[in-house]
């Protein structure tokens, strides 16, 4: 790498060396142009004006320059000339003095003040900073005034080819699906060099591959990464790594370089078909297993992954295709056989079935190729079992009249073992289905007969449940439920639908009908209804009523003439006929009770009591029941009244022996308790005698009453009770609450 560079800085140094040894001193480092000149006038001019003048009316200037070059990552033993200042007001008389500022001043570049040589004394990089802009300006020696105006020039930093390509987003990785076309674009890449572009070719770069040829070419501009073989099959080869190569300097000798890595995945497509793995499967499965139940599986491998590898199975061909059935499994990619209907070992022993495999995603472009599928052979063997007795029927309809004889046979079931060894079966009833117990079943030949008598009004269906039963194995048991049917013999005679009462008004007309009325019967005859009605043969010539059959099977009763009169009769009782279509045919009587009633006369009915007749028009029974009250307390009065004028002269008598202490009965007034010692004088009440000195704040003596009562006092004289044996007790709001007796 350092003989390199001293190569190119000694290439690139030797002309500029030549050009600026054979210019005139004033000119350095690159050709002048008219525009880049600027002359100062003659010294003799500028001596003969004063100073400041000399400063300020100058119209052209003393420098010669132009744009400095000075070329990066330069190192040696001593500063490197960038350039030179000189002025004209120069007279070599090391008068003037050379003043430099700007970026780098003093850091980076360094100005020699007598000769106005300018050294770079640093190493400079053009990636960290391309140019540098510095100020030039002569001042005296002595004062340090300025001779000019400063003016500014720059510094280029010269690039060198000092960086190589990098590639910043890599490594990559790029997909392409498998089997593409010669020239199938992958992906592109971008290499970055920090070299100046503009100047020279060390940042132009070329793309080319080391590693992963002959799959891949790149083009070399663009680094466009394409196939370069066609039909890459993934399931020979899924992954590729390719090495890029990014050079600068057009891809020539000493160039630098950067590299990257692509890793390139075939996707895939479907290009493999499904292949069973065997030809042949063999599977075996017990006759009695459970419909649904998977047999076997059968699977199809595909080269292919993810949805081209997905397959569906089918049954196609064999004897067993309405028994069996094929499923996919789409996690397992296989095929899962399974029962769709019972097995029977003793009907068929084996099955052969022929089964398919295809793909469910086909991609047109590999049509060619041939047919997405695959067959395969399956046998199955079925497996002998010890099976459940099996019935002729699976369920029964059994019918019996309702008369039916007790012990006659209703009907049979019949089953069998399917097995080859045939074991004897026997039959019986599930008493949870008959707890009745209405039947019984022989159980050897399975005839149900009849155990109870039947009657279809009660229960129309009976369902029970027969259970056969192997003899040689008591756990194979089988169930078939058997319906049996109560059939309708004509065994009840029709009667009313319900409890009528006729009401037959007084002013009624002959013709008029009193009563319609209907009849019921608790069979069912296979035509239905069909009664008939009459009168009782002694009363077929009725003088009061007649009856007229309707068409809806009902009955009329009709009055015979006008004139009822409820005082004569209150009630009529018409016994009725009916029989019904039955064989042989039923009949019964009902009564008909027909009241005589008074009506309005647009036929409403009034009253039909005999006592309501007597009542004043008008008179209700609430009046009724107010007058008969007001009698009787009059007739209260006039017997109290006698008996207090029989009484009048009667003395009131009083037994001297009487004890009638502490016998007082209090109402409506609650008493303080044991301790309500302020209620009553104990005292007083066993000495009458000293009564009118104390009295109770709730009792009075009698003759306190007596004094402001005089007529009850009149009533009570008339009496049994003693007088002093009364008295009369207030409640606390001093109303009279009664008159109690004081006895013992």
């Amino acid at each position: 790498m350092p003989e390199r560079l001293a190569e190119m800085l000694l290439d690139l140094w030797t002309p500029l060396i030549i050009l600026w040894i054979t210019l005139p001193p004033c000119i350095y480092m690159a050709p002048m142009n008219q525009s880049q000149v600027l002359m100062s006038g003659s010294p003799l001019e500028l001596n003969s004006l004063g100073e400041e003048q000399r400063i300020l009316n100058r119209s052209k200037r003393g420098w010669v320059w132009n744009q400095m070059f000075v070329l990066e990552e330069f190192s040696g033993p001593e500063p490197i000339l960038v350039g030179r200042l000189h002025t004209d007001l120069d007279p070599g008389s090391k008068k003037i003095k050379y003043i430099l500022s700007g970026d780098g001043a003093g850091t980076i570049f360094q100005i020699n003040d007598v000769t106005g040589d300018i050294h770079a004394i640093k190493r400079l990089d053009r990636e960290e900073k391309a140019e540098y802009t510095l100020t030039a300006q002569a001042v005296d020696w002595e004062t340090s005034k300025p001779l000019e105006p400063p003016s500014e020039f720059i510094i280029k930093v010269q690039d060198i080819n000092d960086n190589a390509p990098e590639f910043l987003n890599g490594p990559y990785h790029a997909t392409v699906p498998e089997m593409s076309i010669l020239g199938t674009s992958v992906t592109n890449v971008t290499a970055t060099d920090a070299d100046d572009p503009v100047y020279g070719n060390s940042a132009k770069l070329v793309y080319s591959i080391l590693e992963g040829q002959p799959y891949f070419s790149i083009e070399p501009e663009t680094a466009i990464i394409k196939t370069a073989l066609p039909n890459m099959d993934r399931e020979a080869k899924e992954e590729y790594l390719v090495v890029i190569q990014a050079k600068d300097m057009g891809g020539h000798s000493g160039g630098l370089s950067g590299t990257t890595t692509l890793t390139v995945t075939l996707t895939d497509v479907n290009d493999n078909p499904p292949k069973f793995a065997q030809s042949l499967y063999h599977f075996s499965v017990p006759e009695d297993v459970v419909l649904g139940t998977a047999i076997g599986r059968v699977k199809a491998n595909d080269q292919d992954i993810g949805e081209n590898a997905q397959s569906s199975y089918d049954i196609i061909d064999g004897d067993g295709t309405a028994l069996f059935e094929i499923t996919s499994d789409a996690q397992a990619q296989d095929g899962i056989i399974r029962l769709r209907k019972p097995l029977d070992f003793e009907t068929k022993k084996s099955y052969t079935l022929k089964v398919e495999a295809a793909n469910v995603h086909i991609d047109p472009r590999f049509s060619g190729r041939g047919p997405f599928k695959d067959t395969a052979t399956v046998k199955i063997v079925v497996e002998d079992a010890d099976e459940p007795p099996v019935f002729s029927s699976p369920t029964y309809l059994l019918e019996v009249h309702e008369n039916a004889a007790l012990n006659s046979v209703i009907g049979q079931v019949t089953a069998r073992d399917p097995d080859i060894t045939s074991s004897p079966i026997r039959f019986s009833i599930d008493r949870h289905t008959d707890l009745e117990r209405q039947f019984n079943i022989n159980a050897d030949d399975g005839k149900i007969t009849l155990a109870t008598p039947l009657d279809r009004e009660l229960s129309v269906w009976h369902n029970i449940t027969i259970i056969a039963t192997e003899i040689r194995n008591h756990s194979q048991i089988s169930r078939v439920p058997v319906a049996i049917k109560v059939l309708d013999v004509n065994d009840n005679a029709p009667e009313f639908a319900s409890e009528y009462e006729a009401f037959l008004c007084e002013n009624g007309k002959p013709g008029q009908v009193i009563q319609t009325v209907s009849a019921m019967d608790k069979d069912d005859p296979k035509n239905g209804h069909y009664f008939l009605y009459s009168l009782l043969p002694e009363m077929v010539n009725n003088p009061n009523f007649t009856i007229k059959k309707n068409e809806d099977n009902s009955l009329s009763i009709l009055a015979k003439h006008n004139g009822f009169n409820r005082q004569k009769q209150e009630v009529y009782l018409l016994p009725i006929i009916i029989s019904d279509s039955g064989n042989p045919p039923l009949s019964s009587t009902s009564t008909l009770t027909i009241r005589v009633c008074g009506c309005s006369n647009d036929g409403v009915v009034q009253s039909c009591n005999v006592e309501a007749y007597v009542l004043p028009i008008g008179l209700s029974m609430g009046a009724l029941i107010a007058i008969l009250a007001c009698i009787i307390l009059l007739l209260v009065i006039v017997v109290l009244f006698v008996t207090l004028r029989r009484h009048k002269n009667e003395p009131l008598i009083i037994k001297d022996d009487e004890d009638v202490r502490e016998n007082i009965i209090r109402y409506d007034d609650e008493g303080g308790g044991e301790e309500d010692t302020e209620a009553f004088d104990i005292a007083t009440l066993q000495n009458p005698d000293g009564i009118n000195g104390f009295l109770p704040r709730w009792g009075l003596p009698i003759q306190w009453w007596e004094e402001r009562n005089p007529i009850q006092t009149r009533l009570f004289s008339r009496s049994r009770i003693p007088r002093s044996l009364l008295f009369i007790f207030f409640h606390k709001d001093t109303k009279i609450n009664c008159i109690t007796q004081w006895t013992t």
